[in-house]
């Protein structure tokens, strides 16, 4: 149910991974028995289960050959076009292959990969032995994801050339010599060789499988038996680290979700998509530099007891390669559902004589303490139970004129926690429609007789709110009971079930591993569902998550939007007519407002930023591009400090965490509708 949150290399495992040459002969690897009777279960089980009920067919075939080369070469930096033109002739026979077991072909291709980034890597080394000439003017692509495939090994030693030189450009930026720029790449060249020449058979056949799991939709995996334990600690969070899963992307160990409860999040430093570049261990330990590692490699360095620090080079992410780089310290704790908890805050807006009190309760994920329940603990911690409490605690305080309830960066969690949540707003009725792989509809109902708040009520959400975030957003919607706000959410409206292989294998400890295949849609009690499209917000705000690049639209393989019969439901009513004032009430206020209008220009720069697709190799312009991003980034800053009356900083680093100001802007859109929802509710809800 949750947004995926697996630190496993998957399919982006080998992805762009450097190899140096080998003094030992080539061992080509070779599938084994065990991976063809996987192979043919898999396949097998996707016919029978998944719910696309699409055949293993020379359609799927095609898609799977794209799919792997693009797991392996993803920017197209190690194999020729001759080498692709040459793998042609597997386009229609990969269905086959797994249909029978044999995986001849997905082995064959990843051996020429793994020659061809000898070769790239042969020739790296070599290039270190010369320094560049940095006063060129010329340029390095470094999104060659829709690139043509290189003609020859020549333009391949050209792009190669560049990738170096645009490495050591980076680390020349962060004050770093030639010289020493030169030893650290060799250091990074020749350590991510040797842990790539670690790659086992069991590696290939999951980076195949994974490309093939993912021809039906981005959320169906298969996970190697190593991997398999990997995925049961990380959704048990019962692991000691920071909070994050990590993928590697493009020889980046890459942040993909910040975790509820984690310091991580609670930090606030790190974002989805900034690279990790080097770790350090405790608050001074030397840092290693990471780039080109294995993923699990680097897991074990982040991870750590209880207490303990760990510090993170970062790159942010969507930016240029030469992005100012910061160091993150934080503390490694215990993943629990007390950090992970709700939480609220009150905010008091002014509107004229009037002091609203406004709700905040913020909710990271959707939780439950399932073995208390299961052990019959009464007490059991639960979103729904905590969510009850703090509202209770507000009205014992003093009462709210009307709530916020933010769900920005909620992947989801536990079903009946989403329903139980939905308990809290409004009366019993349908909450979600279930559609499973053959065709039968199943209607979850919420229980309360009664709901525990009916005042003023606004969701905030971003397009990391998901799944079951989804699903508590589009039934306040739908039932007419709160407004939407903030950006279209992720658009994941699939379910997930998990096979542990090994119960469908003779024998003990086969090492078959375990697979995830989506096996049902939810649907909104109107019918439509949220997949792919996501929930559309009724006034929308600002964000620097970049749409094309996170949300389900933006995944190969995405199941499509459609919808089904509506089930059986009463609105409470309809804040339609409202929302156009508030819509005018919102643009008029901001306008002004120093915070707002600085989150919108710093939003701007950034999707400058992320236009970019090449940078010069010439360093003096590029340290002229960075001074000028540094004293952009100082003159924004200083700009809304002078709006606020705030004294001026004097340098870049001097810029501390900005307010929330969306966070702020929704409490006042919900001090807007505690206004306005007076006339509407006579308007529209006479019975109430």
């Amino acid at each position: 149910m949750a947004l995926a949150a697996v630190v496993v290399a998957l399919a982006a495992l080998l992805l762009g991974t450097a190899r140096a040459p080998s003094s030992a002969a080539t061992v080509d690897f070779a599938p084994s028995e065990r991976h063809a009777r996987v192979a043919r279960l898999v396949s097998s089980m996707f016919e029978r289960s998944h719910y696309r009920q699409a055949p293993v067919n020379d359609p799927v075939s095609s898609l799977l050959l794209d799919r792997y080369l693009e797991s392996l070469d993803g920017l197209r930096s190690y194999f020729t076009a001759a080498d692709i033109e040459e793998f042609e002739r597997y386009r229609y026979e990969l269905d086959d292959a797994i249909l029978e077991g044999k995986l001849e072909p997905a082995f064959e291709i990843f051996n020429r990969f793994q020659q061809r980034s000898r070769e790239r890597m042969q020739f790296a080394l070599a290039t270190l032995d010369r320094e560049p000439d940095f006063t060129l003017d010329e340029s390095f692509d470094f999104d060659r994801r829709k690139a043509p495939w290189a003609k020859d090994s020549a333009e391949l030693d050209e792009l190669w050339r560049k990738r170096v030189k645009n490495d050591a450009i980076s680390l020349m930026l962060a004050g770093k010599t030639w010289p020493a720029a030169r030893e650290v790449l060799r250091k990074r060249y020749e350590r991510a060789a040797k842990r790539s020449e670690q790659v086992t058979a069991d590696d290939v056949f999951e980076v195949f499988m994974n490309a093939f799991a993912h021809v039906f939709d981005p959320h169906s995996s298969y996970f190697s038996p190593r991997n398999s334990e990997e995925y049961r600690i990380q959704m048990s969070l019962s692991y000691e680290g920071i909070g994050a899963s990590l993928q590697t992307i493009d020889d980046y160990v890459t942040i993909m979700e910040i975790l509820p409860g984690g310091s991580a999040q609670q930090g606030g430093e790190l974002k989805a998509t900034d690279r990790i570049i080097a770790v350090g261990q405790g608050k001074s330990g030397e840092m290693v530099d990471v780039v080109g590692w294995r993923l699990d490699d680097v897991v074990a360095l982040i991870r750590g007891p209880n207490g303990s620090f760990v510090r993170l080079l970062i790159q942010p992410g969507k930016a240029s390669t030469d992005a100012k780089e910061r160091v993150v310290t934080l503390p490694r704790t215990k993943i629990t559902l007390e950090a992970q908890a709700a939480k609220k805050e009150l905010r008091i807006i002014e509107r004229g004589d009037r002091k609203l009190r406004v709700g905040v309760i913020t909710v990271p994920s959707f939780y439950q303490d399932y073995n208390a329940r299961a052990a019959g603990d009464d007490e059991f911690r639960s979103t729904t139970r905590d969510v009850r409490r703090l509202l209770e605690q507000f009205e014992a305080e003093g009462g709210i004129d009307g709530l916020v309830l933010d769900l920005r960066e909620n992947g989801g969690g536990h079903l009946s926690e989403a329903i139980g949540l939905v308990n809290l707003f409004v009366q019993r009725g349908p909450v979600v429609q279930l559609r499973e792989t053959g065709g039968r509809v199943e209607v979850l109902e919420s229980e309360a007789e009664a709901p525990a708040f009916d005042g003023p009520l606004t969701i905030l959400v971003d397009r990391f709110s998901a799944s079951a975030s989804e699903i508590f957003a589009a039934a306040m919607q739908d039932y007419g009971r709160g407004v939407v706000i903030g950006q279209e959410t992720y658009g994941k409206g699939s379910v997930q079930n998990l096979y542990p292989l090994d119960r469908y294998a003779i024998g003990q400890d086969p090492g078959y591993g375990q697979l995830t295949v989506t096996i049902g849609m939810y649907y909104r009690v109107t019918g439509d569902s949220t997949q792919n499209r996501g929930v559309q917000p009724d006034v929308r705000l600002p964000s620097a998550i970049d749409t094309d690049e996170v949300g389900e639209s933006s995944r190969d393989a995405a199941l499509p939007w459609n919808r089904i019969r509506p089930a059986q439901f009463r609105r409470e009513g309809t804040l339609a007519p409202v929302v156009a004032e508030l819509q005018g009430l919102h643009a008029q206020r901001v306008s002004s407002d120093p915070d707002y209008q600085h989150l919108l220009t710093e939003i701007e720069t950034l999707e400058d930023v992320r236009k970019r697709k090449s940078v010069s190799l010439n360093l003096e312009q590029r340290r002229t591009e960075r001074t000028a991003m540094s004293h952009g980034e100082l003159m924004r800053e200083n700009q809304r400090r002078a709006a606020q009356g705030e004294e001026a900083a004097e340098d870049a680093e001097d810029i501390q965490a900005l307010p929330d100001a969306i966070l702020a802007e929704a409490a006042q859109i919900t001090a807007d509708l505690v206004q306005v929802e007076p006339r509407l509710l006579a308007r529209t809800r006479p019975g109430r």
